[in-house]
């Protein structure tokens, strides 16, 4: 059993602290510094801020941080090890359940919500072809407007002019 908690307490009393001065102290509820005095840390639902709080209260008492978290990571080493698998596994799945129904039900930010991917393959080949049909659209219709007409005989160059006969 993690006796840091009885520590605690004996450490308190003998330094005629009162749990509630300890409580305005530290900022933490009487409640709760009753419940790390008495190993009761099933009804704390995050453990990271238990063992924030546990470590701030034995600073706040003098007593030996590391030994403290020595204490308490065996004590919770000890605790999750008798944990059944099947438990673990039960639990996982009740916990993908909810978050899939969390998803579909949540409420949130066209910035954070998930969007699927769209398909932009046949976008870019549409285009493509758009731009294709344009550019034949533009080639013919001048061809069409200067009506064939404008058929050059003569080739200028550099060095002169070359005329084309039949």
């Amino acid at each position: 059993m993690f006796s840091t908690g009885e520590l605690f307490k004996n450490q308190r009393e003998s330094s005629g602290v009162s749990i509630e001065e300890a409580s305005k102290d530290l900022n933490i509820p009487v409640i709760e510094l009753e419940q790390i005095e008495a190993c009761a840390f099933g009804a704390f639902e995050d453990i990271y801020q238990l063992k924030n709080k546990i470590l701030e209260y034995a600073k706040y008492l003098g007593l030996d941080l590391n030994d403290v978290l020595k204490n308490f990571n065996e004590y919770m080493f000890d605790y999750t090890s008798r944990i059944q698998l099947t438990d673990i596994e039960k639990e996982m799945k009740i916990l993908e359940k909810e978050e899939i129904i969390d998803e579909e039900n949540r409420i949130s930010s066209p910035y954070t919500k998930y969007y699927p991917k769209e398909k932009t393959v046949p976008y870019i080949i549409g285009g493509i072809i758009i731009i294709i049909l344009v550019v034949l659209i533009v080639f013919w219709s001048i061809s069409t407007i200067t009506g064939g007409t404008n058929k050059t005989k003569t080739i200028s160059y550099a060095g002169g002019e070359y005329e084309l006969t039949k």
